[in-house]
């Protein structure tokens, strides 16, 4: 199959399976997704929709992007436009026994610092409270691990965290405050710890693929990630709903493989005709996540990284549309 523009890319990952469709017929009551507008979110709200019509999904974001409210309405689902760090205009949100968490702040943080901290640690504890009788699913990342060795498989759950910047501290700081409003309010939380999704306007595979393509080198300083199609994981976070508890749920979301980013551009290269050209040497560690866990629970992803790739490549090759944020996977030092 081709994805020939994004119209069948966004009907492609917001199609559900039958996971999707189970808990969208199981879940008790109105979901509500806060922070919608980013890369994942409006495919995740029409994952939803579509998983079960009948139930009411909330959307919530400040449509700062032209056409994204008018696209998700003809959808079916209801929007809301809100600055979520206005405490008067959270608490004139609707109320939702489901909530699922997508609001954060990662590019752009070096130099306000204070920005960065502001939305990924002090928002989230607004939304716990303003939320402590719901269940919430909330988006993390990998980045709250330390650099592991590229050979021990990746961190897994039980890694203590050693984020390595502000960007990553700031993220673990989200996780302290659903954490803590979850044990003083019992409330039943999920939190994913999440890297990379793939989307093909988006992702390392590809910034890895562009580079090849445009014959520029291939940076090898970060040697090895881990990479999920964003179908795959907004179904995760839908399916997540399951297993929230108080104390929190921690599920790390990613792929099975330690993915050699040698190995892809090669890969790239075999697509194109085009020998890759490198720079950097691979270090021994990686930020790197063991999924094991949310593959037991959930089972592997849908699409494969050979699939990955390849649709990749070829929406390189058309001139497919992009979001233009390199994702900057290749950055040691937390900086971003």
């Amino acid at each position: 199959m081709t994805i020939q523009d994004e119209r069948q890319l966004e009907d492609l990952m917001s199609q559900p399976g039958p996971g999707d469709i189970q808990v969208m017929t199981d879940l008790e009551g109105d979901l509500l997704i806060l922070g919608v507008g980013g890369k994942m979110g409006p495919s995740l709200a029409r994952r939803a929709k579509r998983a079960n019509p009948a139930r009411r999904v909330m959307a919530v974001s400040r449509f700062s992007s032209p056409g994204l409210r008018e696209a998700l309405e003809s959808d079916g689902i209801e929007t809301h436009s809100a600055e979520l760090m206005d405490a008067a205009a959270l608490a004139r949100l609707p109320e939702a026994p489901n909530v699922i968490f997508m609001a954060g702040r990662k590019f752009g943080s070096t130099g306000a610092e204070w920005l960065t901290w502001a939305m990924n640690t002090y928002l989230p504890g607004m939304v716990a409270e303003r939320y402590r009788h719901s269940r919430i699913v909330a988006f993390s990342s990998g980045n709250v691990y330390p650099l592991v060795p590229v050979k021990s498989g990746g961190a897994t759950e039980a890694t203590p965290p050693e984020p390595v910047g502000e960007y990553a501290q700031s993220v673990l700081g989200r996780e302290r405050m659903f954490q803590h409003f979850s044990c003083i309010y019992g409330t039943p939380v999920t939190l994913l710890r999440l890297n990379y999704a793939i989307d093909l306007r988006y992702g390392v595979l590809l910034d890895v693929g562009r580079k090849v393509f445009e014959r520029r080198p291939v940076d090898l300083r970060m040697g090895h990630a881990n990479v999920i199609w964003q179908g795959d994981a907004n179904s995760i976070c839908l399916r997540a709903f399951a297993i929230c508890q108080s104390p929190p749920a921690i599920v790390n979301v990613t792929g099975p493989e330690t993915v050699s980013i040698r190995w892809a551009a090669e890969r790239f290269g075999a697509c194109f005709g085009i020998e890759p050209v490198f720079e950097g040497v691979e270090a021994d560690t990686a930020l790197l996540n063991n999924a094991s866990r949310c593959h037991r629970l959930f089972g592997y992803p849908s699409v494969t990284l050979e699939q990955m790739i390849e649709w990749t490549a070829e929406w390189i090759r058309g001139g497919g549309p992009t979001l233009n944020k390199p994702t900057h996977f290749e950055t040691r030092d937390g900086r971003f």
